[in-house]
């Protein structure tokens, strides 16, 4: 699938194009070559995206797509993948920018559960030596393991202020929540954040919508540190959590049916703007009775427990769309990527992701589609903050 735009460009060259190419072969160098091969549509590749799954061999799938382009490339493992032919598993999607209009920067940092804030910095230093055009973003691809991935966002934010927006996501290892990639040239890193700076002359949108509602009365984070949350209401923060929600018998004792709980049972935390804060409760120790998160949960603050159905979740996909594309200033969308939570696949279920996706397929008309699944999602348009759960983010690009 590709989209070009010949706007501004010389002899009949593209400006801009965006083209997605996806395999589901089981050879790893196979499926990457097939992948990049379609998604190559036009001229000067400036950008090569890879979201796939963790179960290939991931060196073999870099090789395949690496012997067909030599274009700065970053990726991720992921839960499941997103194009307009519908959500999957255990496959690729490759997504090129293309075309003289498109300048990038590619940056990565490794060991970054040692010094999450430094690392957005380092990352975000690309975006300052990208070739300045009108719209700029910078896309994040991150280990959401290494820990509170809210302090790599204020890292990036220290470099680049508010003049340049972030998109992106947390990778995936299809819900083990045990190891996931980051992808970066022919490298395969974890514990790492790999990001490229995008500028073009063309518009870029944003938009981010959960879904989610509060339920029941709100609890005290009495206890936490970090994205460690140890009491609630002065209660071991498990015990607590499992009370509320009359949890099932095999959550309260096996650590992977509770992680599958959680996934649509996470918790709401207060903001000024009134609209709750989600945060994906992603383990739980059952040894000091805490719940591990995603992200920051501060010590103080109040937190509920939130819910979703399919109505609510298609209104904010439609809603999270419906401001990505209204950032284009009445332009079509060249291409649309989706970064989706893992946890609002398991509210829709297999008929409701597929539903989703043709939403989104449908306010994107004929532009192509690539997303995948994630543990994660980033989105700063303003203010410092920018890092969601469960939620659905949407980069338009005109």
């Amino acid at each position: 699938m590709s989209y070009l735009d010949h706007q501004g460009a010389g002899n009949g060259a593209a400006a801009r194009w965006v083209g997605v190419g996806r395999s589901s072969a089981s050879d790893a160098r196979a499926a990457g070559s097939a992948a990049i091969g379609s998604a190559l549509v036009g001229p000067d590749p400036k950008l090569v995206v890879v979201f796939c799954s963790g179960a290939y061999e991931l060196p073999e799938l870099l090789a395949g797509i690496r012997a067909v382009s030599q274009a700065p490339l970053i990726g991720c493992s992921t839960s499941g993948e997103i194009t307009r032919d519908g959500p999957g598993d255990e496959g690729v999607v490759v997504t090129v920018f293309g075309g003289d209009d498109f300048s990038v920067r590619t940056s990565m940092a490794r060991g970054i559960s040692e010094r999450l804030r430094v690392s957005g910095a380092d990352v975000a230093q690309a975006a300052s030596s990208v070739a300045q055009k009108e719209h700029s973003v910078l896309m994040l691809l991150s280990d959401p393991l290494a820990g509170d991935q809210q302090e790599i966002l204020r890292g990036a934010y220290r470099v680049l202020g508010a003049a340049v927006p972030l998109v992106g996501g947390c990778a995936g290892d299809d819900m083990k929540m045990q190891s996931t990639a980051q992808l970066y040239e022919d490298q395969v890193l974890t514990d790492a954040v790999v990001a490229a700076a995008i500028s073009s002359s063309a518009p870029i949108g944003i938009g981010v919508h959960h879904g989610w509602r509060r339920v029941g009365d709100p609890m005290l984070v009495s206890s936490s540190s970090n994205n460690r949350v140890f009491t609630l209401d002065d209660e071991p923060a498990l015990d607590r959590y499992l009370e509320l929600l009359d949890a099932p018998k095999e959550v309260r004792e096996d650590s992977a049916a509770f992680t599958r709980f959680a996934m649509t049972h996470p918790l709401g935390l207060n903001r000024r703007s009134g609209e709750a804060h989600v945060r994906l409760i992603a383990e739980a120790d059952f040894e000091d009775r805490s719940l591990g998160c995603i992200a920051e949960v501060p010590q103080g603050g109040l937190a509920w427990l939130m819910e979703g159905d399919h109505a609510s979740v298609m209104d904010a996909t439609d809603a999270a769309c419906t401001d990505a594309l209204q950032a284009l200033q009445g332009r079509p969308p060249l291409g649309v990527v989706a970064f989706d939570c893992i946890a609002r696949r398991g509210v829709l279920g297999d008929e409701g992701i597929r539903d989703e996706v043709d939403r989104i397929a449908s306010h994107a008309g004929p532009a192509p589609l690539a997303g995948f699944y994630t543990y994660g999602e980033i989105a700063r348009t303003s203010g410092i903050g920018g890092f969601h759960n469960q939620t659905l983010v949407v980069l338009a690009v005109a």
